[in-house]
């Protein structure tokens, strides 16, 4: 019965080591089948010479050898200009330099791409060529304490591919890409203005974190933008409070500060009704006596898309990995929404003070406070940046009354057509041929001037005495009482207990006490 048992499963052995290359050519065959129909220009049958040359970049690029990728594929472009490969081999010429790396590769990987989109401008592989151009920028992208270069050309180059090509495909992964770069752009913003925020610069800080608001309103930290905003527009209420000025006036400022402060939180519990801030910015406008506002459903539902689409960041493996990279963290970016395809003009710290000054001067004047400015329209602010400048011209100008009177053209020598200019007081210069329109500066007399005092001669410098005087310096002090010259000196008397030297130390310790 064993040995039944035994040769049925030797035959059984046999067949099925007999049966597995058969088994794994077909499989093998229809793998390759099926990667060939990957490419809808893959012919098995075709011997074309273009399509060689094509199978042959598209296997060394694989292999990660560029350089004969490269010089396949330009081999195609010059040989067969009109091959249905060309395109794709257009297009794979920037795909070797951009798998290649490095910045001298992606920069050449960019140049490929945008003579494909100039080229081949309505195919739909111009879509993916100005995405890739985006990718190039955006593995490049730094920190937000870092250079913001490359993260600004990313969100330029997706706007491009967002603008021209609505239809691709690609245009999910490129929004997303999108939302990721303004969150870098937008953190970056948002440190400097909480930076200023700290160093009680608060025209700055409303400057920065009011551009973070109104030009990036996916941002993660926005909530906490419109809080430190309000927070800043209520210390500068708190100082006008304390300054010397009159009552009307300074209770006026304070209540345009507050309400400043109430709008930027009001617009976080309209707009981030589920942001972690928001129960901070109710209690702030309970505190100022302000009514709460309500959001709407709409608000309420995108709040919750928003907050629900971002990743939670866990402090471990991960963040330790994160500190060490180049890239930034992208985790917090919303994962829905329209990212801003247009940014409005960034505020500038002059612009809310020409704004707060506007406020003072209408004020002090007895007029009504002029509506909120939108800080995000420069031209309001300019304008009273113009209005102040101004009246400084005109306080400044000289009180006598203006007049025009003729002066001869000095272009002419004195003849011709005449220039009028204002002149103050009402008095007209000097006129005539040869009268200048300017009064000469200088002294009014003709006497000479007095003669350069030349500098007296430095008396000369003697580095040694002669030794005449000190020999008789030394016969002198050393005389003894007897009137016999002495040229010995006497030495000092020497104190071993206290004093020490370098022929002579001081006693220590013990050695003190022995008195020999």
């Amino acid at each position: 019965m064993n040995r039944l048992v035994t040769r049925i499963s030797v035959v059984c052995l046999g067949g099925a080591m007999l049966l597995a290359p058969c088994a794994f050519a077909k499989r093998h065959k229809r793998q390759k089948d099926f990667n060939l129909k990957k490419n809808p220009l893959a012919n098995v049958h075709s011997e074309q010479p273009d399509k060689i040359l094509f199978d042959k970049a598209m296997h060394a690029m694989k292999k990660n050898k560029f350089d004969i990728a490269r010089l396949d594929l330009e081999t195609l472009l010059n040989t067969y200009p009109e091959s249905e490969y060309a395109m794709r081999a257009k297009l794979a010429v920037g795909d070797t330099w951009y798998k290649e790396g490095g910045t001298a590769a992606l920069a050449q990987a960019e140049a490929e791409y945008k003579d494909f989109i100039t080229f081949f401008p309505n195919s739909p592989e111009a879509a993916e060529a100005q995405m890739k151009v985006g990718d190039i920028y955006y593995q490049q992208m730094e920190k937000p304490d870092r250079d913001p270069t490359n993260a600004e050309e990313a969100e330029r180059e997706y706007r491009i591919m967002l603008e021209q090509f609505p239809d691709s495909p690609l245009v999910p992964k490129a929004k997303q890409k999108l939302r990721n770069v303004q969150e870098v752009l937008a953190e970056r913003q948002f440190e400097i203005g909480e930076f200023y925020f700290s160093r009680e610069d608060w025209a700055a800080a409303i400057a920065r974190l009011q551009t973070v608001a109104d030009t990036y309103p996916l941002f993660s930290h926005c909530d906490q933008a419109l809080i430190s905003i309000g927070d800043a527009y209520t210390m500068e209420a708190q100082s006008m409070s304390r300054a010397k000025v009159p009552a009307k006036v300074k209770e006026a400022m304070v209540r345009y500060y507050e309400d400043r402060a109430a709008a930027a939180w009001g617009r976080v519990v309209t707009h981030y009704p589920l942001s972690p801030n928001v129960d901070a910015a109710k209690d702030r406008l309970i505190a100022m006596a302000r009514p709460v506002p309500h959001p709407t459903r709409q608000e309420l539902a995108e709040s919750q898309a928003a907050e629900e689409s971002r990743e939670s960041v866990h402090f471990g493996a991960r963040s330790f990995i994160q500190m060490l990279l180049r890239s930034p963290s992208t985790v917090m970016a919303a994962r829905v929404g329209q990212p801003t395809m247009t940014s409005p003009p960034p505020v500038l710290a002059p612009q809310v003070i020409n704004q707060d000054k506007a406020a003072f001067q209408a004020v002090s004047a007895g007029k009504p406070i002029p509506q909120m400015i939108p800080l995000i329209n420069p031209a309001a602010s300019e304008t009273a940046s113009a209005a102040n400048q101004v009246q400084s011209n005109v306080s400044a100008e000289p009180s006598g009354t203006l007049s025009f009177q003729s002066v001869p053209n000095a272009g002419s020598g004195g003849t011709g057509n005449n220039v009028s200019v204002e002149v103050p007081g009402g008095q007209a210069p000097a006129s005539g041929n040869n009268a200048p329109l300017v009064a000469p500066v200088g002294p009014t007399n003709n006497k000479p001037l007095p003669p350069i005092d030349k500098p007296a001669k430095e008396a000369q410098q003697i580095n040694e005495v002669p030794k005449t005087q000190v020999r008789a310096a030394e016969v002198h002090t050393s005389a003894n009482a007897s009137g016999k010259p002495s040229r010995k000196k006497k030495k000092a008397k020497y104190y071993k207990h206290d004093e020490s030297s370098s022929r002579h130390k001081r006693k220590k310790g013990l050695g003190k006490l022995n008195p020999f």
